[in-house]
């Protein structure tokens, strides 16, 4: 196992652990923005009136793009297993 083999699996984790996570946390950014914008314009500031948009909207985000995300998941750790042996051979 060469350390160009590692460097291209631990940097296509990388990818795959960005592009899923990326947006629930999009959309917390986009939510807790507006909540922040909205507070500021009604002069409330209590910290914690964003947490539950933020949390609805991460949810939603999850429900609506849980199926790629996991897709995702699978096919990166599917061809992982299947590059085992490759990567232990002699």
């Amino acid at each position: 196992m060469d350390v160009a083999a590692v460097m291209g699996i631990a940097r296509e984790a990388v990818t795959i652990t960005l592009m899923c996570a990326m947006p629930m946390l999009m959309a917390a950014l986009v939510t807790g923005l507006l909540i922040s914008i909205g507070q500021a314009a009604t002069q409330v500031n209590e910290a914690t009136l964003s947490f539950v948009p933020k949390i609805m909207a991460v949810f939603g985000v999850l429900l609506a793009g849980g199926v790629w995300i996991l897709d995702q998941l699978v096919t990166f750790t599917i061809r992982l297993f299947d590059q085992i042996p490759l990567l232990v051979g002699p």
